[in-house]
């Protein structure tokens, strides 16, 4: 007779950034869509137990480990007792709600990540250095104003969810190209010359 299967063992923020690096990569390697990505990233950050994670990459290519970097150790999985909850179950049935908290979520963890300024409730503003070929920004309802030299060009990457990434003139000319990666949820990233009014000082104007 087998013996009872005791509660399976609570994960915390470690197995849970490993979990959204391997759903990252999936999404950069075209594998899942960013609504694919946006819904187990959510999923990810509410998860409790090993399982609840190893269900989000089940059907996923094996995570590759980027250069110098140690793969993460996995406790393995005790199955649960009774059918999974979906999504959606587990986040209220909700589409709205589901999508508002995977912004958030989603936004949270690129604020943490981003390399060269973040703004949370407030705004930021970054410079670009001369001969800097990428600038990484995140935002969590807030806002990030990212100035770009003359002689430069910006080339805009990343995803905003329910929010916006503004470039004019600092997206044209023929010098040197930056890549600006913006990340974030709710709020706005203008990317800027010297001197050029944001978006907020032209709409204060309009009034």
């Amino acid at each position: 007779m087998d013996e009872p299967r005791g509660p399976e063992l609570r994960i915390g923020d470690r197995e849970r950034r490993a979990t959204d690096a391997h759903l990252q990569q999936a999404h950069g390697d075209g594998v899942l869509t960013l609504i694919e990505y946006d819904e187990r990233a959510a999923s990810c950050w509410a998860a409790r137990t090993q399982g609840d994670l190893d269900e989000l990459v089940r059907d996923l290519p094996p995570y590759r480990p980027g250069p110098g970097e140690q793969p993460t150790a996995v406790v393995a999985a005790v199955p649960e007792k009774g059918p999974s909850k979906s999504l959606g179950q587990r986040l209220g049935g909700s589409l709205v709600g589901i999508a508002a908290i995977g912004a958030v979520i989603f936004g949270g963890v690129h604020v943490v990540t981003a390399t060269d300024g973040a703004a949370v409730f407030g705004n930021r503003q970054v410079t670009v250095a001369p001969g800097q070929d990428r600038v990484e920004v995140g935002m969590l309802f807030g806002s990030v104003d990212v100035v770009v030299p003359e002689g430069m060009r910006a080339r805009p990457e990343g995803a905003v969810i329910f929010g916006s990434t503004d470039c004019a003139l600092a997206c044209t000319g023929t010098g040197q190209e930056v890549v600006v990666d913006a990340t974030g949820a709710f709020g706005s990233v203008d990317i800027l010359r010297p001197g050029e009014p944001d978006r907020d000082d032209d709409d204060d104007d309009d009034d």
